[in-house]
């Protein structure tokens, strides 16, 4: 039964992954017409409505000192992490955000030792660390990895970074509350978007109707909404229930794989010997840092 569902676990890390890789494809699409904060809102608002239809019903918790958690979860991997990434990218490279963001594991590994009590991680998860950064580099745009980055958007991909392991340390808590996951993750939705709004009004939002109901943005939309936010956040919320923490985490470091693959494939972007060097180095840091059991 417990090796049943640590396969059940990395199947839904790995899936969540595999989604989550082409969800830069799908935004850059829809930068053509909306502004980040536009599809940022209205992806979670549909994954919102998504959950609501699949689970109905109120949140019914034990204690009400749990709804904190719910409350920093939104605040944390929905709102900040996303506004934290956005305005990153306004201040470095693409490149240098989505290389920082990637060091999240090693956060989580520290969060989980400072406030669960866990064991520091074993040697092959900082080994794994290494190399899967190594592979992360190579893998990314040298074009823009050449330039140096701003020093204020690297500090905010750092606080991105720190943010999601926040967000990841929350989810396991909620994950041993005696509530339904897709309701969980829905009620985190919740607080996600309640703290955007705010946003709404400082940053400036204008959602174009016309635009939005045009076949390729409608579909992108609901492939982030339905496809990326509903059901990516349960599945990952899945994993960090059966994995615990930090082994789910290490599949971060597939991302920059997964939109490379996705990229050549869909984009036409050029795979070079030293891309596929990088991609390598990735898969065999995560096979290292999943030896942290």
């Amino acid at each position: 039964m417990q090796k049943e569902q640590s396969r059940a676990g990395h199947l839904a890390a790995l899936f969540t992954i595999l989604l989550w890789g082409t969800t830069y494809i799908a935004t850059k699409v829809l930068l053509r017409h909306f502004g980040p904060l536009e599809i940022l809102l209205t992806r979670f608002v549909i994954g919102y409505l998504t959950l609501l239809m699949m689970r109905p019903g109120r949140v019914r918790l034990a204690r009400p000192k749990q709804e904190w958690l719910f409350v920093f979860a939104g605040l944390s991997g929905i709102t900040l992490y996303y506004l934290l990434e956005n305005l990153a990218l306004t201040q470095t490279t693409a490149s240098n955000v989505g290389i920082i963001v990637t060091i999240s594991p090693f956060f989580m590994a520290l969060l989980t030792v400072v406030f669960l009590h866990a064991k520091l991680p074993n040697r092959w998860f900082y080994i794994g660390f290494v190399v899967a950064m190594s592979g992360v580099i190579l893998v990314s745009d040298h074009s823009e990895v050449a330039m140096v980055g701003h020093w204020l958007g690297d500090a905010l991909a750092v606080l991105a970074a720190l943010v999601w392991a926040v967000y990841s340390l929350l989810t396991a808590k909620i994950g041993t509350l005696d509530v339904n996951l897709i309701q969980a993750t829905r009620h985190t939705f919740f607080y996600g978007i309640l703290f955007m709004l705010p946003l709404t009004w400082l940053f400036g939002f204008k959602l174009d109707w016309h635009e939005l109901v045009q076949p390729v943005n409608l579909s992108n939309f609901l492939f982030l909404g339905i496809g990326a936010c509903a059901l990516c956040f349960v599945t990952w919320s899945f994993a960090v229930k059966r994995l615990g923490t930090v082994r789910t985490s290490v599949y971060m470091y597939l991302v920059p794989v997964i939109t490379l693959a996705f990229s050549v494939w869909l984009l036409h972007e050029p795979l070079t010997p030293l891309i596929m060097l990088g991609a390598a180095l990735t898969l065999v840091g995560l096979w290292l840092s999943g030896k942290t059991a």
